[in-house]
């Protein structure tokens, strides 16, 4: 701050919680903090992600919010043969991910794009398969997000849904919830020195029940075929498809 400024200016704003400038600011030590924070369970929900898509020979996959492309190289490597594209609005994030598929070899196979889930910029019917993976709260209007993997998605597609929220109903739910709302957000921000953590915490909170959440994508033009939680309930697995257009 200038010493001239008076004291009571108030403080730049940062960005919005949960945009592409705030992951650009995490995207160097994202990976890490991930593997940390979910006890490295993150990876095996998303085999089981990759696995609902139910892809076969010569898939085109979309992995929204795919951040460093941890699922679009899962996707990639289930099926040798897919051509996925990862699409996110952080370039910091994607420059990371762009690093991490020329060091495997898979830079030819899965393309990165700089985009927004709620204006996909591709043709109706592109995809035999959507995902998005702990990227769906972070979307400001939900709703148009899902009704664009509803009308990107052909009529045979699937769609899988990964996302943290806040345990329910099960009996280890109040560890899970201690993890959510005081390991996580203090883990993160002492090992990343940035508060980023903390809107984790906050989002996680405030993102619906499974049941209301399934009935948004319902109303959003999606036929819902599954709802699973994971890990006593940290995380939710939700598979649908376009549903019949009348």
């Amino acid at each position: 701050m200038n010493a001239l400024e008076p004291t009571t200016s108030s403080p730049e704003p940062g960005p919005r919680g949960g945009s592409g400038a705030m992951f650009d600011r995490i995207a160097d030590r994202y990976d890490t903090l991930n593997r940390l924070l979910s006890l490295g369970v993150d990876q095996g929900w998303r085999r089981r992600t990759v696995n609902a898509l139910k892809l076969t020979g010569g898939a085109r996959v979309l992995d929204l919010a795919t951040g460093t492309a941890d699922l679009a190289i899962a996707i990639a490597r289930r099926q040798p043969d897919a051509q996925v594209v990862g699409l996110d609005p952080s370039a910091g994030m994607l420059a990371v991910g762009a690093e991490k598929l020329r060091r495997l070899g898979l830079d030819e196979r899965v393309e990165l794009v700089e985009g927004d889930a709620e204006a996909l910029p591709f043709a109706d019917d592109s995809f035999d398969g959507v995902s998005i993976a702990f990227g769906i709260r972070n979307v400001p209007d939900r709703a148009r997000a899902l009704a664009e993997m509803a009308r990107v998605t052909r009529p045979a597609g699937r769609i899988a849904i990964l996302e943290l929220g806040e345990p329910r109903g099960s009996v280890l739910g109040p560890l899970a919830r201690f993890h959510v709302h005081r390991v996580v957000p203090t883990l993160g921000a002492w090992l990343s020195g940035a508060s980023e953590y903390r809107y984790l915490e906050r989002s996680i909170a405030a993102f619906p029940p499974a049941e209301v959440f399934a009935d948004l994508m319902r109303g959003a033009g999606l036929d819902v075929l599954s709802v699973e939680p994971l890990t006593f309930g940290v995380c939710t697995l939700y598979v649908a498809r376009p549903a019949a257009k009348p």
